[in-house]
């Protein structure tokens, strides 16, 4: 076994375990730290196939940006703990369900799949291939992407604002 195979299979681990926990967790802020996990996994996979610059934007965006927007909207938004209508045991037993089902299904579809030894020659200009696919045939999806999370972001504030205004009617 490879030390490639070897490093696929811990980030795959730590993708899926990152997964499962986010789940799992009932605390937000715990589900955001296994998200982070699972986003920096992938960060690590997508080295693992020589596209350096997905990784890199894998970190940036997602493990930063998209991070820190949710910590913003869950502060905004006064997010209270409070009790699921699931308990614990049931919340888990459904997860593990959904586990096993979703894994069934992945394992049915790459039942008949093979690795063969030979490499396979991989793109050299990645970055340029991705600019040029992004700025050309996606450059809407990509813009309205960036209205999307900044429309979020306002919604969080308006809440945030909402509810304090609320809270200073009820206190009066």
């Amino acid at each position: 076994m490879s030390g490639e195979m070897i490093a696929f299979f811990i980030l795959a681990f730590l993708a899926i375990s990152g997964g499962v926990l986010l789940l799992l967790f009932e605390n937000v802020m715990y589900m955001l730290l296994s998200l982070i996990l699972t986003f920096l996994s992938i960060a690590g996979l997508y080295v693992l196939l020589s596209a350096e610059f997905l990784a890199v934007v894998q970190v940036l965006i997602y493990s930063g940006a998209i991070a820190i927007i949710m910590i913003f909207g869950i502060m905004l938004t006064k997010h209270h703990e409070t009790k699921q209508g699931l308990t614990s045991m049931r919340r888990a037993v459904l997860v593990i369900t959904g586990i096993v089902l979703f894994f069934s299904v992945v394992w049915y579809a790459i039942g008949d799949l093979s690795f063969s030894g030979e490499t396979v020659a991989l793109h050299e200009e990645n970055t340029l291939q991705i600019g040029t696919a992004l700025f050309t045939h996606y450059v809407i999806p990509f813009e309205l992407t960036s209205i999307v999370l900044l429309v979020v972001l306002i919604g969080a504030i308006i809440l945030a604002k909402n509810e304090d205004q609320k809270e200073e009617e009820h206190h009066e």
